[in-house]
């Protein structure tokens, strides 16, 4: 991506070096294949396995998926996407050899808009919500303009990646936000970022702590709240009503989690059209594939009774894990969305992890924060049957004896 002269210089006046800017110029695209889910789940995997599958974050030459093995990994949903949406995808799918075909497709921005009554003006399409997180750094932080988040959280690795400083806040006890040492922890920061629910626990931050965060921040600092989740909690809990009220304000979208559309590529920025604007400086919006927003569209007009189906489903999935997790006396976070967080006394979470993995069941991610805890996706039900009975044969065994596994 080629920046702009005016841009260029403008990244010079916060502090990016020449080498930070080639960086920020090979656009948002360039950090994705290192800091979004699917990669760091991958690397996860790896590192269960033992290195063995290689492929790093992009597949690589892992080979083909063992039929056997289950992969809770990645914060998938395996209901995926759902009969309305499948029906638009392949009616548009022949017309693919078209740049920008006619049809359902085309839906797509004004219910984005629409759903969340917000102006057309205030939100900006993207193929998912990992570019425009990314070029949000580069827009709002700087190496003297901190992105500050929680710890242990999701997101930092665009802006390191670009150099802008990262400073990260421990969560409170309740596992929200701690929004008022977020403040402390640098009041110039550029932007604040809420994930919401929060990735890793799956706990919500209240309202009243986005704005207080709004009420003491600088001036032109940003709030970024990204709501890849926020389906699963509710939509008392979405804060696109402060974009609509043009405060400080950019919130995340993806159709990725309780869509189900993670392969496929879909999501949205909201905020006003001068926030949009520095975001999209950065590249990456514009062109959607046709079939993604046909199936998006068409999964946003099914309505409530859809996130019903699907929140009833999560449950009954999740609380078989918590249920099993409590009879076994296996500490774990409560969550409400489609993960959790668990901790197996006498093991880190990557002997955890490891030890699931011989049992022929991946779990996925574990943060330095807490190397104790580790990371497991909601499946399907079946998936976390076999969950709990892997997860006994480790309470009885203990940590496997593999010097990758320490």
């Amino acid at each position: 991506m080629a920046l702009t002269p005016k841009l260029t210089e403008s990244l010079l006046e916060r502090g990016f070096s020449r080498r930070q800017i080639g960086r920020i110029s090979m656009g948002a695209a360039a950090a994705i294949p290192f800091f979004h889910e699917f990669a760091m789940a991958e690397q996860a995997q790896d590192q269960a396995a033992g290195g063995r599958r290689g492929g790093g974050g992009m597949g690589g030459n892992r080979g083909p998926y063992d039929p056997e093995v289950v992969r809770i990994t990645s914060n998938e949903n395996p209901m995926g996407p759902c009969k309305e949406g499948l029906e638009a995808l392949y009616k548009v799918a022949p017309l693919g050899w078209r740049y920008s075909p006619q049809g359902a497709n085309l839906e797509f921005n004004s219910l984005l808009a629409s759903t969340e009554n917000v102006s057309q003006d205030h939100v900006t399409a993207y193929p998912g919500s990992s570019i425009p997180l990314a070029n949000c750094a580069a827009a709002f932080t700087s190496p003297t303009r901190s992105w500050v988040m929680a710890g242990p959280g999701y997101g930092s690795g665009a802006g390191r990646f670009i150099g802008a400083k990262t400073i990260k806040v421990p969560l409170r006890k309740d596992y929200s936000h701690d929004v008022e040492a977020m403040i402390k922890a640098d009041p110039n920061a550029g932007a604040y970022y809420i994930c919401n629910p929060n990735n890793p626990t799956g706990t919500l931050t209240p309202r009243k702590d986005m704005e207080y965060i709004l009420a003491n921040k600088k001036k032109d600092a940003v709030l970024i709240i990204d709501e890849a989740y926020v389906h699963f909690s509710g939509p008392e809990n979405m804060s696109t009503d402060l974009v609509k009220a043009d405060k400080d304000v950019v919130v995340l979208r993806t159709f990725s989690k309780i869509y189900g559309m993670a392969g496929l590529r879909a999501g949205a920025i909201y905020g006003r059209p001068d926030l949009l604007a520095k975001v999209r400086e950065f590249g990456g919006s514009g062109f959607m594939p046709v079939t993604a927003t046909a199936c998006a569209a068409a999964s946003m007009k099914v309505g409530p009774s859809l996130m019903k189906e699907r929140l009833e489903i999560n449950k009954k999935n999740r609380d078989l894990a918590f249920e099993h997790l409590q009879k076994m006396g296996v500490k774990y976070i409560p969550s409400g969305t489609n993960f959790f967080m668990m901790e197996v006394k006498g093991m880190t979470g990557q002997q955890v992890n490891a030890a699931m993995a011989t049992k022929k069941v991946q779990i996925g991610r574990t943060w330095p924060e807490w190397p104790q805890m580790v990371r497991v996706t909601v499946g399907t039900y079946e998936e976390m049957g076999k969950f709990n009975a892997a997860l006994d044969k480790v309470l009885q065994e203990g940590p496997p004896k593999s010097p990758s596994a320490a």
